[in-house]
């Protein structure tokens, strides 16, 4: 079964018109080589893969230049950040011909970056993925997305079992395979066990100091670590928004991982019946919320942010729009009620506007610039 990913897809034509590169970043089996198939079938013109994995293209790419410089339409290049020679390569013949246009594919996003971003300035556009998302399968699915996950291979599988196993799989071959392929010296055991750690502080701030003492490793290591997993996509470190202020603002990040079904398997739960019974049932539901308004309001990175005193008051996300500030705020509950931490953020930060978002199916004001709304319905409301 495939899953046409219409936003991703709509995006890349947009991105094509600015520039003749195109990347697509994002973690191991997300989905980056279906989706380029998908938009490469929109397409009139003859399209030409290489997959840096498979020993004949890569063979075909020694001498890169006499490889790819008769290629016309589009040409796709997968996991390119294994060839870090291209890149000059790439921008070499997107001046000398439009005749050709690029989409390379690449799950190591600092890498790639780093090195795209030094050989291919003003023409290459950047589109960052992950697995499903809201948006491809749609709100009656879902529970099952939050429960597996969005890998397409985890969310598809036959049962919850076969799931979960996927999922160990994938663990366990990102340890030993691909983080050693990134070039990365890290033992796998080392890395393995600051992971599943690390799914004990979903949803809290990270303290370098405290985990490194645990695991026996410095601040220096445990920052290395975090900073590794942040790289490949697999969390997300949401940065402290600064303002000026005479109150103590907490300033170390807070931890999310992007996937639910990945956090669920490095805690053991295989099911919804393990889920429901667990400790970080609230944060692994606030989890995947802020994930999916993340992605629904298209928020880079470096503009998404968490706000926190502290004397308490907090508030998940803070973006800024149009020159105006937002808040969103995530609750596991059925009918969420004003808080004093609301107040005074929408005041303290004089937000625009403030939308509480949770599992339930009505939409309900709790003030002017307050407003409750479920999950599944968040593309209808927040359009700003």
């Amino acid at each position: 079964m495939e899953i046409r990913r219409t936003p991703e897809l709509d995006l890349l034509k947009k991105l094509f018109k600015d520039n003749p590169i195109v990347a697509i970043l994002g973690p191991r089996q997300c989905g980056k080589t279906t989706l380029s198939h998908q938009f490469s079938r929109l397409l009139p013109s003859e399209v030409t893969t290489f997959d840096v994995e498979n020993p004949r293209d890569v063979e075909r790419l020694k001498d890169p230049l006499l490889a790819l410089e008769d290629v016309k339409g589009l040409v796709i290049i997968d996991e390119i950040q294994r060839l870090a020679n291209l890149f000059p390569v790439l921008r070499v013949l997107s001046d000398r011909s439009k005749k050709a246009k690029y989409l390379i594919l690449g799950s190591a996003s600092r890498d790639l970056i780093k090195q795209s971003s030094e050989s291919l300035a003003g023409r290459i556009s950047y589109l960052e993925i992950g697995g499903f998302s809201l948006e491809h399968i749609g709100v009656q699915n879902l529970e099952r997305l939050w429960i597996r996950g969005g890998f397409p291979r985890s969310y598809l599988a036959s049962s919850e079992a076969s799931s979960y196993q996927w999922r160990q799989d994938f663990i366990a071959t990102f340890l030993e395979r691909d983080i050693p392929q990134l070039g990365i010296k890290i033992p796998a055991k080392s890395l393995g066990r600051f992971w599943g750690m690390l799914a004990h502080y979903h949803g809290q701030i990270f303290s370098a100091s405290e985990i490194g003492r645990s695991l026996g490793v410095s601040d220096h290591t445990a920052q290395r670590y975090l900073d590794l997993l942040s790289g490949t996509f697999m969390v997300r470190q949401l940065r402290p928004w600064y303002y000026n202020t005479k109150k103590r603002l907490v300033k170390r990040p807070k931890i999310y991982f992007r996937d639910t079904g990945i956090l669920h398997a490095l805690l053991s739960l295989e099911d919804k019946k393990d889920i429901l019974s667990h400790p970080k049932l609230g944060a692994s539901w606030e989890g995947f919320a802020l994930e999916e308004v993340i992605r629904q309001l298209h928020l880079k990175e470096e503009e998404a942010f968490f706000w926190g005193v502290h004397t308490g008051a907090e508030l998940d996300l803070v973006f800024e729009k149009k020159g105006k500030l937002y808040g969103i705020e995530v609750k596991y509950t059925q009918a969420p009620s004003l808080t004093p931490s609301m107040r005074f953020a929408l005041k303290e930060l004089s937000l625009k506007h403030l939308w509480v978002v949770y599992p339930g199916k009505e939409e309900y004001f709790l003030s002017k610039n307050i407003l409750v709304v479920p999950l599944a319905g968040l593309d209808k409301t927040i359009g700003i």
